[in-house]
């Protein structure tokens, strides 16, 4: 017989997440922290700085959508080039892949955009609200005038760099002085309020809110990143050897008397991680490499007088074997890396070779097809075609077109055409070849476009010609 007390028994309910605590990053100095503000400002100034750089009269760097083309200083591509798009996110991820193989994380320490907004976000907490201790004090009591007066001041200054960085973003794919201009009259278009809008509130919640949670859920990267690890990735570990066993002792005391390791289990390297983990848990998908954990580890050492390092840039198998800094650098130059080496170089040589060779002229020839053929008042057979001439540089260019393919093939009007910088020219070529010079049906013929100043600057496209 059952118990019918079971049936009426309460199951607790699983959350599908749990929740977390909030993470505290505790402010620290050293080496490490001064090479991430570095690059703080490094990308901050190229990123607000360049869509204002003047070049040729017009932006050095813009992604003209509505024109379709994009300025990069003196080149200037257009949809037909999309295949460098493609070299360059293919170039992207062998980086990725080379520089993950050989020093772990890099990427997301120093100059991801989550990491570089989140270190500017918690900078001005912390000039706000204070160090760590007064940021916990503060959110944990009630609400007051001061407290409300500090949390809209802080996210007020956090929404202002969210928008700036809203509308610096869009500023690459609009003009960013007419975007400027429009956003001090009000006047602003719908897409581009809408894009500024959208970019400076994503930049506020990734920056102010999720922090943390975007590398240890959201970015795939964390997800991915062991598989390009192995023994000898340069990463931020923990010498367990020396560090372990653990324990508080004064600053005099002999720690191998009391059977100790360096480490005093003292916690501010988990106090400084952004992510919140312990280092001493050994490589963790959440670890993003920011090497906040070593500036804060040698701090506690200078303090005891005890050798820097217990937390160090260095490999498994260094750890594992104590193998000389050298030996680690030998261990780089292994076969994965030396092949992501070499597709990268070799793809960048053929990027680079390709765009110094390239010519900036673009033809695109198309037959008139309401009439195939017709014949003109001296007997010639005259086809007509509708030519798109693109001047891809920044210079005014004028061209001569030439034929050959059939006998007596030419012109009606032989008339240069001239293109403006970076622009196309649509025009009409009324071809004409001899009656009987060639046999009925579609005949090859090849039409060449070539700049009369520069024969270099030149483009044959293939085409037929209609004989009745």
């Amino acid at each position: 017989m059952s118990n019918p007390s079971a049936a009426h028994k309460v199951i607790p309910i699983q959350p599908l997440f749990a929740a977390e605590p909030k993470v505290y990053p505790r402010s620290v100095s050293g080496l490490f922290q001064r090479w991430r503000w570095g690059f703080v400002w490094l990308t901050q100034l190229v990123f607000y700085g360049l869509c204002w750089l003047p070049w040729n009269g017009r932006q050095a760097v813009l992604f003209d959508l509505e024109l379709r083309r994009f300025y990069l200083f003196d080149l200037v591509l257009y949809p037909q080039d999309t295949i460098y798009l493609a070299i360059l996110l293919v170039l992207a991820a062998l980086a990725l892949f080379l520089f993950t193989a050989v020093a772990g994380r890099l990427w997301c320490g120093y100059t991801c955009p989550q990491t570089v907004y989140t270190e500017i976000f918690l900078w001005i907490e912390k000039v706000i609200e204070g160090e760590r201790p007064h940021r916990m004090k503060l959110d944990a009591a009630p609400w007051t005038p001061r407290k409300f007066a500090l949390k809209a001041a802080k996210h007020g200054a956090w929404g202002v760099i969210g928008l700036w960085t809203g509308f610096t973003f869009v500023g690459y794919f609009t003009p960013i002085d007419e975007l400027a201009r429009d956003a001090v009259t009000l006047s602003l278009g719908g897409w581009s309020a809408f894009w500024v809008l959208f970019y400076g509130f994503a930049t506020y919640g990734n920056a102010g809110f999720l922090r943390e949670q975007m590398c240890k859920y959201i970015c795939p990267y964390a997800r991915f990143q062991f598989v390009m690890f192995d023994a000898d990735t340069l990463i931020i570990t923990y010498d367990e050897k020396r560090g372990d066993p653990r324990g508080g002792r004064s600053k005099h005391a002999d720690a191998r008397e009391k059977g100790l390791g360096d480490c005093v289990d003292c916690g501010i390297c988990v106090q400084v991680c952004p992510t919140g983990i312990d280092i001493r848990d050994g490589l963790q998908a959440e670890c993003i490499g920011c090497a906040a954990c070593i500036d804060a580890c040698d701090q506690v050492m200078d303090k005891l007088e005890y050798p820097r390092g217990l937390i160090r840039y260095s490999t498994e198998n260094a750890v594992k074997q104590g193998i000389s800094a050298a030996a680690i650098v030998r261990r780089s130059f292994r076969p994965r890396v030396l092949i992501y080496s070499a597709v990268f170089l070799a793809l960048s040589a053929a990027a680079a070779w390709s765009l110094a060779t390239r010519v900036p002229l673009k033809v695109s020839v198309e037959r008139d097809r309401s009439v195939l053929s017709r014949e003109v008042a001296d007997g010639a057979v005259e086809n007509i075609f509708r030519m798109q001439i693109t001047n891809a540089s920044e210079a005014a260019r004028t061209f001569t077109i030439a034929l050959e393919g059939l006998p007596g093939i030419r012109l009606a009007e032989a008339v240069p055409v001239t293109v403006p910088p970076a622009a196309t020219q649509l025009t009409t070529l009324q071809i004409r070849a001899d009656a009987g010079g060639a046999e009925a049906g579609a005949q090859p013929i090849r039409i060449t476009v070539t700049d009369t100043r520069d024969p270099a600057v030149a483009v044959t496209e293939a085409a037929k010609f209609w004989m009745p």
